[in-house]
């Protein structure tokens, strides 16, 4: 091979670190944190403007990764929103004395319901007490009905001047009647007392809603949605007893929300259709009806329809709201802003100002240790980890809080002073290991044989990709086998994984991908025809993403030239029809799980990865790896095509086309062009 001329570009030391200055932080004021919700100024604009718009659908979808700061803003900024409603509104029940089984909804201004109810039970009061004061002075077991009216008429009339509004007037007339004919059951010192006490509850009031001292707007967190916390209920009641009906009636967080806000998690609410349906119901009409019917007695409750007015608050993720929007035509007219927090923020100043901010506040607030300029570098390095990018950092603050805490217990454990890059190396380390139970499994079946994974020589038609696994909030790589074989023939390539119903539609895409490129670079003047079958070996789940199709190109280019192509080389990246590497995720865990097995086996100096060069920039990887590289122990090998990709696997030139439309005798795409003609010519000899 002497007498070939290509060079295979490798990735520097230099150019794989990455880290914060301790020293240029020292010199990056600190933004004082208070609350603030920190890089999400879409997010927060949505939201201030959804809260502030009082018309009808515009409640709020808030998307957003867990820990990226949602429900902080939500709150926050319910704290500080205006109210729904001009003025925020008391709900009462009370009895129907017409229809008892249909009991009243009254609206009183904010504060007055718990002042009529003590008014209600002042004016029980007097009524038993001058039904006492009547039987002793008549000296009888029949009392003068007009007589206890008369002297209680006067408090009556009291009550409707000092709660004007029409249905306290109604309801206290209808009272007015029913005393006039309930005091003649009353007799004197044989008569039933308890149910004089039961007979006299129907006067009482059932509070729904209570703004007493409410100077906000409600905001209720609702976390266990079901059809009785959201909406309210109504007791199931037996024929015996004789309790009103309107005492049965309880109200739920929708009206406990009332004039307010009501924040939800999809999750929790979708998982029962039916308190979608409702809920839909309730904010397009403003109304909850309740209603049940009592199997025993065989009467139904059904309350007056309560109007509420507020706004709903559903916290979920991107999938959940793409699937709301295109499956339900109700969605985009009830939830018209969609608040989406990011999950990271870019890296400038300003962000490692607000990132510092929050640092301190962790540490002041908990009683931790100090942390020194180098932890605050390594904490940011972590949370550029957690972005995938090294231009940005993450807004999963929870796992940054969590990161110091576990900082400051190792630095605790060895005696330091404060938290410093250590300690938070340390807590990184420990919870890595704490989670990677099933990933250390994965790595000693194949040390032990179970799983066959060849990482020296090489092979025709066998490539190492680099899978991910995701556990919670635990990711790692791991190199899995993808192996090819052709033959002569027109079925084209055949999708082992789609065959066996282990392929997604996405990873399908990519294998019909190879095929255009197939075409495109070598069948130009003469049909492809090819018979070749695609495997992800020893895999039994479902095979997704496109992150392998590089691995597969380069398999089945190997098994059409049979070309051995190297074993110590694993391969991430996703391919396009022109032969273009691009961008995939999970770099760092893939590069990281392949190091770590032939770490276990030993390092050679030969093995490394190929990886798109595009991914440079998500590059943030563990020191044991970058020691490696700097040692010459271990190698990355940042291509853009597939040509690059397969002069590395193969040690031998790829080969251009001449002006003449040739591939130079010996390399790589002549020796695939020459063997694909030859398999066309073979399957015309079948035909």
């Amino acid at each position: 091979m002497a007498r070939f001329n290509f060079s295979i570009q490798e990735l520097t030391y230099e150019e794989a670190q990455f880290s914060f200055s301790p020293e240029e932080l020292r010199h990056v004021p600190a933004e004082p944190f208070h609350g603030d919700i920190i890089g999400q100024p879409r997010a927060l604009q949505a939201l201030k403007m959804a809260l502030d718009i009082p018309s009808k659908g515009y409640n709020i979808f808030v998307t957003g990764d867990p820990g990226s700061g949602r429900t902080t803003a939500v709150r926050h900024l319910l704290s500080q929103a205006p109210p729904v409603t001009e003025r925020l509104q008391d709900i009462i029940c009370v009895h129907n004395f017409e229809k008892p089984f249909c009991p009243r909804i009254i609206y009183l201004p904010a504060g007055r319901a718990v002042e009529f109810s003590h008014a209600m039970r002042k004016l029980t009061i007097s009524i038993q007490q001058l039904l006492i004061d009547e039987l002793q002075i008549l000296q009888s077991k029949r009392i003068d009905a007009q007589a206890v009216l008369d002297g209680i008429s006067e408090e009556i009339g009291l009550l409707i001047r000092e709660f004007p509004e029409p249905p306290i007037a109604d309801f206290l007339h209808g009272l007015t009647k029913d005393l006039k004919e309930l005091i003649p059951l009353f007799t004197g010192a044989d008569s039933d007392t308890v149910l004089h006490a039961q007979m006299f509850l129907r006067y009482s009031v059932n509070i729904l809603a209570d703004r007493n001292n409410t100077t906000h707007s409600p905001v209720v967190f609702e976390y266990h949605p079901t059809a009785a916390n959201l909406f309210g209920y109504i007791d199931q009641r037996s024929k015996e007893e004789l309790s009103p009906p309107f005492l049965a009636v309880h109200g739920g967080s929708l009206i406990e929300a009332s004039g307010g806000y009501i924040v939800m998690h999809a999750s929790d609410l979708l998982k029962e259709e039916h308190l979608w349906v409702q809920l839909k119901r309730v904010l397009t009409t403003g109304r909850i009806l309740l209603h049940t019917t009592s199997a025993a007695s065989g009467a139904g409750i059904k309350p007056d329809p309560i109007d509420i007015r507020l706004k709903a608050i559903i916290l979920g993720d991107e999938e959940t709201y793409e699937d709301l929007y295109t499956e339900d035509p109700d969605f985009s007219k009830l939830f018209k802003v969609a608040a989406e927090f990011d999950y990271s923020m870019p890296v400038n100043q300003q962000n490692i100002g607000k990132y510092i901010g929050f640092i301190n506040m962790v540490v002041s607030e908990e009683i931790l240790r100090p942390i020194s300029p180098e932890g605050i570098a390594e904490i940011l390095r972590f949370g550029c980890f957690l972005a995938e990018q090294r231009g940005y950092l993450s807004t999963q603050f929870s796992r940054i809080a969590d990161t110091l805490r576990e900082a400051n217990y190792w630095a605790q454990q060895s005696g330091s002073s404060g938290i410093d890059a250590e300690s938070v190396k340390k807590a990184l380390s420990e919870r890595y290991y704490l989670s990677s139970l099933v990933e250390s499994k994965i790595m000693d079946q194949i040390l032990g044989g179970e799983i066959l994974i060849h990482l020296s020589g090489k092979k025709v038609g066998m490539v190492n990709a680099l899978a991910i696994i995701d556990r919670g909030n635990h990711s790692f790589g791991i190199p899995a086998v993808i192996s090819a074989t052709v033959a002569p023939g027109n079925e084209g390539i055949v999708n082992i994984e789609h065959e066996a119903g282990l392929s997604g539609e996405i990873h399908d895409k990519g294998l019909l991908i190879l095929e255009g490129y197939l075409r495109k670079m070598y069948a130009r003047n003469f049909p492809l025809s090819i018979y070749s079958g695609i495997c992800f070996e020893q895999s039994y789940a479902e095979v997704e993403g496109d992150s392998a199709s590089s691995s597969e190109l380069f398999a089945l280019l190997s098994a059409v030239g049979e070309l051995p192509v190297r074993q110590d080389i694993a391969v991430t990246g996703s391919v396009n029809q022109m032969g273009e590497f691009q961008p995939v995720g999970g770099i760092n865990e893939k590069i990281s799980g392949f190091f770590t097995l032939c770490s276990r086996l030993g390092l050679t100096g030969h093995q490394g990865v190929i990886i798109p060069k595009s991914n440079i920039r998500n590059l943030i990887l563990p020191e044991q790896v970058l020691q490696a590289m700097e040692q010459r122990k271990f190698h990355i090998f940042p291509v853009e095509t597939i040509d690059e990709g397969m002069q590395i696997l193969t040690e031998r030139p790829a080969g251009k086309r001449s002006a003449k439309g040739a591939f130079p005798p010996d390399t790589i795409n002549r020796i695939i062009e020459d063997r694909l003609k030859r398999l066309y010519e073979l399957s015309r000899q079948q035909n």
